[in-house]
This record gives structure tokens, C-alpha cells and sequence, in this order.
């Protein structure tokens, strides 16, 4: 098959869950199948990535998506009905783009991944169009507003809740097929949008990274937590750990110490930091990261589909505590 693949950012280094998740997928299809991919590049960086993805798809186009654009198209979302985050996303030269592959190649079918990038695939109708949700945001959404948060927070919470519901309802009835990654997430979707035409993809691990390394069961004194740090129930995760229950472990073992292993961690998770819990940033290997771990924690208390933390640490035989 011959199969366009839209992303919503650049899958390579595959350290975050979208550029994980697309990666992988299409590392294993290319043995079979001619692959294209067109993509967003929030960095001039990304490029030097690029003769790594060539192995992959046999054509990449990249749209530059300047943030200060991004950030203008969302104030002016403010004052529309759809949601903000697909508002971020909105590019006229991205479907210029599209629509001129669309022209110069015949494909069998158009993988979208997530939600935000619905927007350019949804009138296309002489292809077969998959949507792929890294979960259900309407569960998502519905999880996150029952979470304490500043008043601020609970305002823009609730307009963009009720926007991506709506506009999730109206997306999926504009695609051949859906995919999600959880039961769970297809269950729901399936129960309050009335769909059918909607499967299952799970999450996988790459086992030849994260495997069995001769692991040590016998120490007890390093809990560790992975995420991108700026993910919103990751925060949350990390706050809710120190505050709540770390105190109570801390208690009956003083010298646990608290890690927490992830890329761009904003200021309130760096200011976490003292002698019982390390802010490490960045980690190119998080598979070491587990090695050193006693337990795995995954104190989330919103989010939906599958935690890829949850499934790398079990993959590697790492106690899981979620």
C-alpha cells in the first residue's frame, strides 16, 4: 500500500508520546509499504534529523509552524468556536502543501494523526482517511475538570473542554476510520458520540530498547517518574506525588529519593528539587533511567489512552505503581 502519513510535529527523536507512537508505527510498516509523510517543525533543528526519517518514507515534506503565529491564531480563537489547540495548529501553507502532494501523488490511504490535525484531511473524499487519537479527549476533558486548579485555569478549562467535545463529535463522522489506543477510550467514544466506525491501536514498546536488563529487586530507595514535564497531568502527577504522598512514604523510609526524568520541565516542577527529589531534564536514554529505579510511579490523576511510562517500565520488568 501507499500510505500519507500527517503529523502534527517532526517524529524524530521519538522521546515524546505523538512522535513516539508514529515513529514506531512507521519504522515497522516501511518493510512493507511505500510511506510519505508531511509535517509540522515548530524548529529549524528538526531538520537534522531528517536523512534519519529517509530510511522510513520514501518522501517528507516539512511546514515551518512559527510559534508566534501559532499564538496569534489562538487569542484569535478566543473569539470562535473551535478549539483552542486546533486553533495553534491552523496553517494555510501547511494545506497548500497537502493539497499539492495531493495532486502530484495517488494514495491508497491518509493516516491524520490526532485531533488537532483533523482540520486539513476532513474534506478529502476520493481517499480512504484514517484519524488517529492518541485518546479520547472528550474523557480526557472530562477527567481534567474534576482535578483542583486556580480559577483561571478552570475558566479556560471549561471553554475548551466544551469546544474540542463538540468538535470531536463532528471530526469522526468525517473520517472512513477512527483508531485509539485503550478500550476504555473506544468505549467512551463509542457510548457519548454514537460511533462505529472506530478501533482499537494500541501502544506499543520497542523491546529491543526497553527489555530486561538484569534488574536489582533488592533496593528500595528510588522511585522515578518519566514525562515530557510540561505534559499537564504530568505536572499535575509530580506535585500531587510530593505533596501528598511522598511525606507518607517518607515517613516509613526517609531516604527514598524522588526522580523525575523528563524534557522541558517548566518552572514549578523545577522548583520541586531538594535532597529527597531530582528534576533531571532531559535524559537521551531513559531505559538507564529505569535500571535505577526501584519502582515506577505514575501518580496521574487525569489524562486518558495508555501511559507509554507504564508500558516501557513493565517491559523492562520495573515495578509499577499507578
Amino acid at each position: 500500500m501507499k500510505v500519507l502519513f500527517i503529523a502534527n510535529r517532526f517524529p524524530y527523536p521519538p522521546f515524546r508520546g505523538d512522535k513516539l507512537k508514529i515513529y514506531n508505527l512507521c519504522k515497522r510498516l516501511s518493510a512493507k509499504h511505500e510511506l510519505h509523510l508531511i509535517c509540522f517543525s515548530e524548529n529549524a533543528s528538526d531538520l537534522q534529523y531528517k536523512a534519519e526519517l529517509e530510511n522510513i518514507y520514501k518522501s517528507i515534506t516539512i511546514v515551518p509552524l512559527p510559534k508566534l503565529k501559532s499564538y496569534a491564531n489562538v487569542l484569535l480563537g478566543l473569539f470562535g468556536k473551535l478549539p483552542l489547540q486546533v486553533n495553534y495548529f491552523k496553517s494555510r501553507r501547511f494545506q497548500l502543501a497537502l493539497n499539492q502532494l495531493l495532486k502530484q501523488e495517488t494514495f491508497d490511504a491518509i493516516h491524520v494523526q490526532h485531533l488537532r490535525m483533523a482540520q486539513f484531511a476532513q474534506q478529502i473524499q476520493s481517499t480512504y482517511t484514517i484519524l488517529d487519537l492518541p485518546d479520547a479527549f472528550s474523557l480526557y476533558w472530562k477527567r481534567r475538570l474534576q482535578v483542583p486548579r486556580n480559577v483561571l485555569s478552570k475558566v479556560l478549562d471549561a471553554i475548551e473542554s466544551k469546544r474540542v467535545i463538540a468538535y470531536e463529535k463532528a471530526i469522526l463522522n468525517d473520517f472512513d476510520l477512527n483508531l485509539v489506543c485503550s478500550k476504555e477510550d473506544l468505549t467512551f467514544l463509542k457510548q457519548h458520540h454514537t460511533v462505529d466506525h472506530i478501533a482499537l491501536l494500541p501502544n506499543g514498546v520497542d523491546t529491543d530498547v526497553f527489555k530486561s536488563n538484569n534488574h536489582d529487586y533488592t533496593h528500595n530507595e528510588t522511585l522515578l517518574f518519566t514525562g515530557n514535564m510540561d505534559y499537564a497531568p504530568n505536572v499535575d502527577a509530580v506535585h500531587y506525588f510530593c505533596k501528598d504522598i511522598l511525606p507518607i512514604i517518607h515517613a516509613h523510609k526517609p531516604n527514598v529519593k524522588f526522580i523525575i526524568a523528563g524534557q522541558r520541565p517548566i518552572d514549578s516542577v523545577k522548583q520541586l528539587a531538594n535532597k529527597h527529589v531530582e528534576v533531571t531534564g532531559f535524559i537521551p536514554e531513559l531505559s538507564t533511567m529505569y535500571n535505577q529505579a526501584s519502582v515506577v510511579v505514575a501518580p496521574l490523576r487525569f489524562g486518558a489512552g495508555t501511559q507509554n511510562k507504564v508500558l516501557e517500565a513493565m517491559s523492562m520488568g520495573i515495578p509499577v505503581v499507578c
